[in-house]
């Protein structure tokens, strides 16, 4: 009994709502997910040397990085850049190795190599201080970055985190998470899960695309393992920027509920927190225009 309840509070039992949809190919796109006819993404740059892909959107002199999370590359972005203020920003959009524009990099996988490569890459592009934003893993990988960059940071905001107590998965729960990289049935019942099973079958297709379409299988092996063995420890209180925690209240409970928020509370003082009533786990598809608004008020307030 006490396994089935870990296993539902992390949205992956067979009893979890799910729709009929398309098998979808691991990294292939298929006949059912048809290209877009234009990129909203102007001149991405592919990953190069240690250099994570990255694009840049916008041309503002406040400078925020944008990451992404497990079943998702920067593609879960899209529907939010329309409601950006470029003039008054500047977003980097990056993809961690494996994934989106930085797929064909290659690493270990770990917290201590993603909080590298963002940050060597925010010093290849000559970046000096900036925000940041992180979304369920990436959340953790923001998390540690905020206490390397020190005085360079401004504002962390982070949405639908993992909190810094991490992502404790036991045997049954790894192999769920596991199926979920290797079946359909089972990422679309995370997904459903995840957002309380309110969409229908094309919000399903829509989702299960990009997260097969977003990485490697051996990056979303490895980054599984990050987030289910890796906490943020050492000096949390010392954090100088400003941490904003976004949630949704249609997520599943480990992503909403009262543990996250003591987590963060205990590791970080004057942490804030925001819910999303008409969102779950995937906000900026659920509701960009919000999304887009917190943040850059958020930016505007950390100065």
């Amino acid at each position: 009994m006490q396994r089935r309840t870990v296993l539902k509070g992390f949205g992956l039992t067979a009893t979890a709502a799910i729709v009929t949809t398309p098998a979808f190919a691991q990294g292939a796109g298929g006949a059912a997910t048809a290209p877009p006819s234009s990129s909203p993404w102007p001149s991405p740059q592919p990953a190069t040397g240690s250099q994570l892909g990255h694009c840049r959107i916008g041309n503002g002199p406040a400078v925020c990085v944008v990451l992404h999370e497990w079943l998702g590359d920067h593609v879960n972005w899209e529907p939010v850049l329309p409601y950006l203020d470029p003039a008054r920003y500047t977003f980097v959009f990056m993809d961690l190795r494996g994934y989106g524009w930085s797929r064909a990099m290659g690493g270990s996988y770990t917290l201590d190599e993603a909080v590298s490569d963002v940050l060597h890459t925010v010093d290849q592009l000559a970046i000096t201080r900036f925000h940041l934003v992180g979304h369920s893993m990436s959340g953790l990988v923001a998390q540690k970055i905020a206490l390397e960059a020190g005085s360079r940071l401004q504002s962390v905001t982070l949405f639908s985190p993992v909190p810094p107590s991490g992502f404790r998965a036991d045997e049954a729960a790894m192999k769920a998470l596991n199926a979920v990289i290797d079946e359909d049935e089972a990422a679309g019942r995370a997904i459903t899960a995840r957002t309380s099973s309110r969409y229908g079958a094309g919000w399903l297709r829509r989702k299960l695309a990009i997260a097969r379409e977003a990485s490697t299988v051996e990056a979303k092996r490895g980054y599984l393992t990050m987030f289910t063995s890796s906490v943020i420890s050492g000096e949390t209180h010392a954090l100088a920027a400003p941490m904003h925690v976004v949630t949704g209240a249609l997520d599943i409970p480990f992503y909403r509920g009262e543990p996250l928020r003591n987590s963060f509370a205990l590791a970080y003082p004057g942490v804030t927190f925001e819910i999303i009533d008409d969102a779950g786990h995937y906000s900026m598809l659920e509701t960009p225009v919000r999304v887009a608004s917190i943040i850059e008020k958020r930016l505007a307030g950390a100065g």
